[in-house]
């Protein structure tokens, strides 16, 4: 294969990586959104989406494993490719949580909701911000924006404490409370984890423009 043909691939590689981050992002709002909307039909349509955003990983996964296989790429275009790789598995792992959440307000049905939701969509808010500004760091080779964003992982923190003591106080003022709280605590777990993935790829995102891995998400809060 010639040069300017496998840049062309390492290309749509990473083009075809920013159109999972794209259904993923999706999968995320549209979770949020069935749940406080208390949309089960909605729920459910993201819970069987997800077999599509697998099925896009491994598609990726598959043209990784190809291009390594048949080119046997050097230096930045290896570290390109295994970048790509740990980032889409990042992104399939972000969905999984959205069906976390999809799957929560299925449970929870026609239930009155235990209060309205402000701070959980605050840090849906959020996760999605640093998801999808985490990939423009990684295509741009951006390295300050990668650690901004890992830096900013302490809001969504806050707001999980923050979500976590008012729920507590719920649970502690009424036995009955317990389980649609820990259903909304589940909740916020999900997007937190989803935060802390996106960290993941700005650490991808140094990796490829320095050629070193460094944890970034070190939590100031």
């Amino acid at each position: 294969m010639l040069r300017q043909s496998f840049d062309r691939e390492l290309h749509r590689l990473q083009d075809e990586m920013l159109v999972l981050g794209s259904m993923v992002e999706k999968a995320i709002i549209r979770s949020v959104e069935t749940l406080r909307n208390r949309d089960v039909e909605a729920a459910r349509q993201i819970v069987a989406d997800d077999l599509k955003i697998n099925r896009k990983r491994f598609d990726i996964e598959e043209e990784c494993i190809q291009l390594v296989a048949t080119q046997q790429p050097i230096a930045g275009d290896l570290r390109t490719i295994v970048s790509v790789l740990h980032v889409i598995v990042d992104l399939e792992r972000m969905a999984d949580h959205a069906e976390g959440i999809a799957k929560i307000a299925i449970m929870m049905g026609g239930e009155p909701p235990l209060k309205p939701l402000i701070d959980i969509p605050r840090m849906a808010e959020k996760a999605v911000d640093m998801l999808r500004r985490s990939l423009e760091a990684f295509i741009e080779r951006d390295v300050e924006e990668a650690k901004r964003i890992c830096e900013e992982d302490d809001e969504v923190d806050a707001l999980y404490d923050q979500v976590y003591r008012e729920l507590l106080t719920y649970m502690l003022q009424d036995p009955r409370n317990i389980t649609r709280a820990t259903w909304l605590l589940w909740v916020a777990h999900n997007l937190e984890r989803i935060a802390d993935r996106a960290t993941n790829i700005c650490e991808r995102a140094v990796f490829l423009s320095t050629g070193k891995m460094e944890d970034l998400n070190v939590s100031k809060y």
